[in-house]
């Protein structure tokens, strides 16, 4: 048992930090991080090295059901019942155009290259009806890891999310009807609307389930204001309902997807600091989440005619996905912006897919295309190396459909700015530097022109000495007769802290905080006073900055 324990960490070690440096090298790339960790993935999975083989991802797929509970969870926290109000029906409707031309077109284009390899007809529009299914699927989370990475948004970023998080219901919509359909084509004893009713089951059952998680956990919100605890109590009751989720043979995406709707919507504002928490959490799950998607793919050996299937399937899927969108967006007038570009945000093809498409393996699994080969083995093939292609290419048309949409980097805060300057960035470099020799006069004169509550004194070799503040100043305001032979030296305090021009901003600030001051010296590496820094000044100056971001066009 401990080799076996050893063997699992070694694999969570290696996945996890691999996965974050192939992510921070692509990203150096302008390439996005997510493709990295596939990458990652790749290359110690069953197609590389196969450091993880198909029996160890077999022993994580535990592993996978809570990363697709944490991606669902914050997936539902980005939806809000205000937008669905306002965009609902173009949602659906491009939902509807993507969704089912993409199915209309790799159904159509599948079962033709099937009965020109097998002249069976019927089992050439069954394998047809499965491949369409499935890829109206749309992944969350490779999607979501972009809009996120490159700080989206606007009203193509708040497309695109409604999308992804309803794309689910409507492939198992289309692959309960596909399945049954298929089952009956081939010969097999199966009820259409036993198909139906169990997605039908699969789906409601999901969001009763996730809301129920989403109202507990308000309840505890409410009453627990301790932030370690709210995030344990998020963590516990995501486990619980994917659990219930999986346990009942329910979506294990919608079920925690509804429960952050959920929370989102009920406590907006108290929900916003647990939704960044898990969201930190959740980095070297979703790490380690993309290299199982990129180890589990094993795309060597394949024949000549499953590659050509590749082919059609992503030209069929593709060109769904854009047309259907730009059709859905046109007849619900939705803004060109989102007509244009929703199409290419919706590459990405993951956990869903492979999953229905593992389901649809074990059910045609008995029979075969040509000798040697099953439906089964051939579905499964095939989606795999289609998920490879989408999930190289998908991240990077989020990117471009984001970058023509002048999305990027509307969402950014703060406090990301502030983590990206230094001292040197947003330092007054036009400051009055008293020597150490000047009069009280001039000092009283450099207060009375000027509004800084601290002025760096220097001096006779201009090296820093202290700072002269008010509270230096005050007591000799009334005794003027001192004033002839006191100098700005004599006032000069030592100052609580000074700044390196080359410090983070961020450790700056928090060191101002600490001592309880608004203004601060800024030295070089010689020492010499190269500026100040002014709290209020440098928030001011990065609200504005925010502002300018998210006005431009």
């Amino acid at each position: 048992m401990g080799s076996l324990h050893l063997g699992i960490l070694f694999i969570l070690g290696i996945g996890v930090f691999g996965g974050i440096l192939s992510g921070l090298i692509f990203q150096k790339l302008k390439i996005p991080q997510v493709i990295g960790y596939i990458v990652i993935g790749i290359i110690i999975g069953r197609t590389g090295l196969k450091i993880i083989d198909a029996q160890t991802i077999e022993m994580f797929r535990i592993f996978n059901f809570f990363a697709l509970g944490i991606i669902g969870f914050l997936v539902g926290g980005e939806l809000f019942m205000e937008t669905f109000k306002k965009y609902g029906k173009q949602f659906f409707g491009i939902m509807l155009g993507e969704g089912v031309l993409s199915f209309g077109l790799v159904t159509t284009l599948t079962s033709l290259m099937m009965y020109l390899l097998t002249g069976n007809t019927m089992q050439s529009i069954a394998v047809g009806l499965i491949f369409g299914a499935v890829s109206s699927a749309t992944d969350p989370a490779s999607t979501l890891d972009v809009l996120w990475e490159y700080r989206a948004a606007g009203i193509l970023t708040t497309t695109i999310i409604a999308i992804v998080a309803l794309d689910d219901a409507l492939a198992m919509t289309l692959y309960g009807i596909s399945s049954g359909i298929s089952q009956i084509l081939i010969g097999d004893n199966a009820s259409l609307a036993f198909e139906l009713l169990r997605t039908i089951r699969e789906i409601f059952g999901a969001i009763l389930l996730g809301v129920g998680g989403g109202l507990l956990l308000n309840f505890l919100l409410r009453l627990s204001g301790n932030r370690e605890k709210v995030i344990a109590f998020a963590i516990a009751i995501i486990l619980i309902i994917i659990s219930l989720a999986q346990m009942l043979k329910m979506d294990i995406i919608f079920a925690s997807m509804s429960m952050g709707l959920v929370v989102r919507n009920i406590a907006s504002k108290r929900s916003k600091g647990l939704f960044e928490l898990v969201r930190s959490f959740s980095i070297p799950i979703y790490v380690f989440f993309f290299v199982l998607v990129g180890a589990r793919l094993k795309i060597t050996a394949m024949p000549w005619w499953m590659w050509v299937m590749v082919g059609i399937y992503c030209v069929g899927r593709n060109s769904g996905k854009i047309i259907g969108a730009w059709m859905g967006g046109k007849l619900t007038r939705a803004d060109k912006v989102v007509r244009r570009y929703t199409g290419m945000g919706l590459f990405a093809q993951g956990g869903v897919t492979i999953g229905l498409a593992i389901i649809a393996s074990q059910h045609l699994s008995e029979f075969y295309i040509i000798e040697g080969i099953s439906l089964g083995e051939t579905i499964v093939f095939i989606i795999t190396a289609t998920t490879l292609v989408f999930q190289v290419t998908g991240p990077h048309m989020v990117k471009l459909a984001l970058k023509l949409s002048k999305e990027m980097l509307k969402n950014v805060t703060r406090e990301d700015i502030i983590a990206s300057k230094t001292v040197y960035n947003k330092m007054t470099a036009d400051i009055i530097l008293l020597k150490e020799n000047d009069p009280v006069k001039k000092v009283l004169d450099v207060y009375s022109e000027n509004e800084y509550l601290i002025y760096p004194v220097i001096n006779r070799k201009n090296k820093f000495m202290g700072i002269i503040s008010f509270e230096n100043i005050k007591n000799i305001l009334t005794s003027q007769d001192i004033w002839e032979w006191i100098v700005a030296k004599d006032l000069a305090t030592e100052s609580p802290g000074v700044l390196k021009k080359d410090m983070p901003l961020k450790e700056a600030l928090e060191l101002m905080n600490q001592i309880g001051v608004e203004q601060l010296p800024v030295l070089d590496e010689k020492d010499n006073v190269v500026g100040i820094i002014d709290k209020r000044e440098v928030i001011r100056s990065i609200d504005k900055e925010i502002v300018a971001m998210k006005s431009t066009t």
